[in-house]
């Protein structure tokens, strides 16, 4: 009968930062599928009603552009700084109305939407990440309203977010300026830009306008 060998573990240098980043990953990873395991079992339970079950419907679609992140971070390590993910046709509209509806079980601030069908080749989680920022300035600033279009205009697909906040550069300094910074890197890599001026509401307006896709 053999005996078992025993195994050599590779023995990490004391200090390794790139060793220590890949097991929190593993460990953000593992948590998160526990998470979305959770919120998918929830999600068909018998005994959850309509508006609980939306709320976990909605936690389970944030849980999994979370996942989205973690991967796109680990593929980042691998990837040369100056290459972007590669576009893909997207329904601007509907990856839109995702965030919002999500947003409108989080936040106390009335949100509407109005949309037409409308495509750009962007990826979709930097699109994903550029409205969530956006938004969430929105939110953080508004009084009582958000109102968040999506339309084609001159070639372009137009992601528009209106607050009645007191306006860009009005509010506390510092998360707004950060997250548009973050948006018009996310964007601009696609052909997109970024604009913000005043709106009818007597806020900011933020427009992040891509490249008009034709329907598939």
């Amino acid at each position: 009968m053999l005996e078992p060998q025993p195994v050599a573990l590779p023995v990490p240098s004391d200090g390794d930062p790139d060793l220590w980043r890949r097991r929190i990953r593993h460990d953000i990873r593992h948590e998160l599928g526990t998470i979305i395991m959770l919120a998918s079992a929830m999600s068909v339970a018998d005994d959850v009603g309509p508006d609980s079950r939306r709320r976990v419907d909605a936690l389970l679609g944030e849980t999994r552009w979370l996942d989205h992140l973690l991967r796109r971070l680990d593929e980042d390590d691998d990837r040369p700084e100056d290459h972007l993910p590669s576009p893909e046709r997207v329904r601007v509209d509907e990856l839109v109305g995702e965030i919002v509806a999500g947003l409108r079980l989080a936040s106390i601030r009335r949100v509407a939407y109005d949309s037409v069908p409308a495509c750009a080749h962007i990826d979709p989680l930097a699109l994903w990440r550029a409205v969530r920022n956006i938004l969430d300035n929105a939110c953080r600033i508004a009084g009582e309203r958000i109102d968040v279009s999506v339309f084609g205009q001159d070639g372009w697909t137009v992601v528009q977010v209106d607050d009645d906040g007191p306006g860009f550069g009005a509010g506390a300094g510092g998360l707004a300026s950060l997250g548009l910074g973050i948006v018009h890197d996310l964007v601009s890599g696609y052909g997109g830009s970024l604009e913000v001026r005043r709106c009818e509401l007597g806020g900011a307006r933020v427009r992040i306008l891509l490249p008009l896709a034709a329907h598939p």
